[in-house]
């Protein structure tokens, strides 16, 4: 056989092992190692050589066998088809009788080997391995069955789905061979075996082949049997199992529920804590599973109790390492992790759609994220249900004075935000039931009572904890806040006082939810004494190239839209100072030195997003301070910068602005508009957020200056219905105000628009059926009536999304608009009347929406 006549050259074997062994020293010059090698692998015998050395090497050469194996494995990666069959012959011969090496580093490389060569050919091109598998897996020799299982391990990870194919000559897919012979393995003595069989199965569950499903019972009787296993990595895949079969396949695991459910709250308190996630990772996929819930419900009491105990910090949590827990200590810079402030979205969902990401996913996921995260999604199934249960467990932690459990009190603030959404109800039993149950508010009383202590608590991760659970409060119960706002500010500006720099971004953070909360209820006296003096003296403190001003101008913006005219008395020096340092970073990017500060987009981005707080609370109050500015002019650069995220906050300033002083854009208002139209391009999906805001800005535009915007309105026109037509990859947001927008332009310039009716009508109804009812959408169809009225023809085809759109509106507060829309209906029904064709159309419509349209409309 050709394969066998190859033999190594002496020389060329000691260059190659010398050039091997030197690469593993770490004083080498690596650099001059790489030059060789490279030389050495022009050779078209190289790979050769490697499996050569791998699997004869003895003497010294021992130590570099596997370094020899990976390197061949990556060649096979990266030049298997330029590799010459007979070489490939040799290589395969070669590896083949190392897959039961003694020598575990060998053998293991061999499997890895084994994985690549088959991802280009399969076993059709490899049958001796095929064969050398099996072999090795009823051969009884540890190293043989160990090197074997380790290659399937591999092969499963690599190619799944291979394994679960018909190979030519074969009598049975592979897989219908090897898991049998895998699932014996779970009963083997050693530890090693248990746990390479159990993981390469695992690997098939979501696949979920015939292979395993005939033999599924089998299977779990193998992982019941392992399930106290004495080595944590097999328990820890007997749970993972248990997980993924719960995720694909909860039918399997229903008639065996209350066994599983009885292991994993025993796995949830392993003492191995690897486990003890993977266990955790059951309660998330239970719910999720949307199995009945009553098969979990007996199990609650005990189940919370674990939760709340693996939400407590772990000794070696990364997150308490190298801190200083004493609030009096200084945070140091490494302790701060960083913060990304997310551009203003503005219009129809006006943020909604924004990631609400937790600072705390910068670490890695562990044990207690994940209980609180299990504890919230049982929140959200099994809703006040869980409360009699969890405050008890809550109160207790939270009572404990003594100093050293402060972890304990951190871990009973962390379950009350995570169960704040899904048990909001009971938590806060708000709006009428506030005021029929005193019970109610008792309780919610003592909720909020316990987490302002916990604000003022000394140690800072209990600080951080309440914070983040009082903001999510704040979210959910919203302006049942107010009547207890005094009490509220007086915490938090306490607090304020008193925290270091890392936990008070997490206060200005709660300050500007609470805001964003209570609205206007905020604008009072009283409680501004409490609230503003603070802040003022902190915004003084606080240098222009302070990252600290970062959170400061976030939480102003909520202040100043929650205040409205109230902030007109703080408003001059806030105004004044976010023009300055847009101003003195567009100069940093060019020249920092003359600048004195090094540039920094963020400057710009906050600063830009606290004016349109401003616009948008003080309204036309703010065109004093816009005149006396040189806004227009920075604002145009800023609508120009290379930044996404400022052109993004830039459009929505300029959208704000034009609602509150349309006037003193009217100079260079061609120029913003081109800008604005420029953003709606052919690179929307790169920069979905700088569009939505570019055609939000538009529609502001149009129907402040009405006719004045007809030059653009076509260049206008031609993307919004491109970006309507192609949706994917696009968020709603974008695509109800392109609808929202197009509809404003046809308002306005219904001469320009109403024309091109028929090639947008069909995809610009369906997206006005998705808006929800507001001012804005009532715009859209003033925009659709005063079109019709001038080209009835360009909607007939598309007459049943229009009643469809029509349809979507829950109530019309506008008598005007509901008048329009009745003309609108009667005139095409009086149109189409005349050729008997109303029935045609009106008859096509869904039963519910014609009885809707009837009774509205009197049709």
């Amino acid at each position: 056989m050709a394969t066998a006549a190859w033999q190594p050259q002496e020389d060329g074997l000691k260059e190659i092992c010398g050039l091997l062994e030197q690469y593993r020293l770490p004083t080498v010059d690596q650099s001059r190692i790489w030059q060789q090698h490279q030389g050495c692998s022009q050779l078209p015998d190289f790979n050769n050589y490697l499996a050569f050395i791998l699997c004869r090497a003895e003497g010294d050469a021992v130590n570099i066998r596997q370094a020899a194996g990976l390197l061949l494995k990556n060649n096979l990666k990266s030049n298997y088809q330029s590799i010459q069959p007979s070489h490939l012959q040799y290589i395969k011969a070669e590896v083949l009788p190392c897959l039961g090496s003694s020598d575990f580093g060998v053998r293991t490389t061999v499997g890895t080997i084994a994985s690549v060569v088959l991802q280009h050919g399969g076993f059709q091109c490899w049958p001796e391995l095929y064969q050398a598998l099996v072999q090795c897996l009823d051969s009884n020799v540890y190293n043989h069955m160990e090197g074997a299982l380790g290659a399937l391990f591999k092969i499963a990870e690599d190619l799944p789905e291979m394994l679960d194919s018909d190979v030519p000559g074969f009598a049975d897919r592979p897989l219908a061979i090897f898991i049998p012979r895998l699932l014996q393995f779970f009963t083997s003595e050693h530890a090693a075996l248990r746990r390479l069989a159990l993981g390469t199965v695992n690997q098939f569950i979501v696949l979920f082949p015939a292979a395993l499903f005939s033999n599924m019972g089998q299977y779990l009787q193998g992982l019941f049997s392992l399930a106290n296993d004495s080595v944590g990595d097999v328990r820890k895949l007997v749970c993972a199992a248990l997980v993924q079969l719960l995720e694909v396949q909860p039918n399997a695991l229903q008639p065996h529920m209350r066994n599983v459910i009885e292991y994993m709250l025993q796995a949830n308190k392993d003492p191995d804590r690897d486990v003890a996630l993977e266990a955790c990772e059951f309660w998330s996929a239970f719910c999720e599973a949307h199995l009945p819930p009553d098969l979990l419900r007996e199990f609650l009491p005990r189940l919370i109790d674990i939760l709340l105990d693996n939400m407590v910090y772990a000794d070696d949590d990364e997150a308490l390492q190298d801190e200083d827990e004493d609030e009096n200590a200084p945070d140091r810079d490494q302790d701060i992790k960083p913060r990304f402030h997310q551009s203003r979205i503005v219009g129809s969902t006006d943020g909604a759609e924004e990631d609400d990401d937790d600072d705390d996913i910068i670490n890695s996921w562990n044990l207690r994220k994940c209980s609180a995260a299990g504890l919230d999604i049982l929140s959200t199934v099994f809703g006040d249900d869980i409360l009699p249960i969890l405050m008890p467990l809550v109160q207790v932690r939270l009572s404990t004075t003594e100093d050293s459990e402060w972890v304990q009190k951190e871990a009973a603030i962390l379950a009350l935000g995570a169960v704040a959404e899904g048990c909001i109800s009971g938590l806060l039993p708000h709006l009428a039931q506030v005021a029929q149950s005193p019970e109610g508010q008792l309780q919610f009383d003592g909720i909020l009572t316990g987490l302002l202590r916990r604000i003022l608590d000394p140690h800072k991760r209990v600080q951080e904890a309440a914070c983040s659970a009082f903001a999510t409060l704040e979210e959910e119960a919203a302006e049942d806040l107010a009547p207890r706002l005094e009490p509220i500010l007086q915490h938090l500006m306490y607090a304020f006082g008193t925290y270091q720099r890392r936990n008070l971004r997490i206060l200005y953070d709660a300050i500007g939810t609470l805001a964003d909360a209570v609205g206007s209820e905020l604008n009072n006296p009283k409680y501004l004494e409490i609230l503003m003096p603070p802040l003022i003296s902190k915004w003084q403190q606080l240098s222009d190239n302070d990252k600290d001003l970062f959170p400061l101008l976030e939480c102003f913006t909520s202040i100043a839209q929650a205040l409205g005219p109230g902030f007109i008395q703080y408003a001059e020096p806030v105004f004044m100072r976010c023009i300055n340092l847009i101003r003195t970073h567009q100069v940093a990017k060019a020249d920092p030195q003359s600048a004195g500060v090094n540039y920094d987009k963020e400057f710009i981005v906050c600063s830009l997003d606290l004016l349109s707080g401003l616009a948008e609370g003080l309204g036309s109050s703010i065109e004093n301070l816009v005149s006396r500015s040189d806004l227009r002019d920075l604002l145009l650069q800023c609508c120009t910068d290379e930044a996404p995220d400022v052109r993004q906050s830039a459009l929505a300033l300029l959208g704000d602005l034009v609602k509150a002083c349309a006037v003193h854009l009217q100079p260079r208002l061609a120029e913003f508009l081109s800008l604005a139209a420029n953003q709606l391009g052919q690179n929307v999906k790169e920069n979905v957020s700088v569009a939505n805001n570019a055609c939000w800005a538009i529609g502001e535009v149009a129907i402040k200056v009405r006719s004045e915007i007809s030059p653009i309105v076509l260049t206008v026109i031609s993307p919004l219905v491109r970006i309507l037509s192609n949706t994917e990859g696009l968020n709603k947001s974008l695509l109800e105000n392109s609808a929202i927008t197009l509809g404003r332009l046809g308002w306005v310039c219904p001469e320009i628009v109403a024309p091109h009716m028929e090639h947008f009508m069909q995809t610009w109804c369906r997206a006005l059926c998705t808006i929800r009812d507001d001012f804005e959408k009532e715009d859209a169809f003033r925009g659709l009536c005063a079109m019709v009225r001038l080209n009835p023809g360009g909607a007939v085809s598309s007459l049943a999304l229009m009643c469809e759109a029509i349809g979507s509106w829950h109530e019309i507060r506008s008598k005007e608009l509901s008048s329009e829309i009745a003309q609108v209906l009667h005139g095409y029904k009086q149109m189409l009347s005349q050729s008997n064709s109303w029935e045609q159309y009106f008859g096509t419509l869904d039963g519910t929406l014609r009885e809707k349209l009837v009774k509205t409309y009197g049709l």
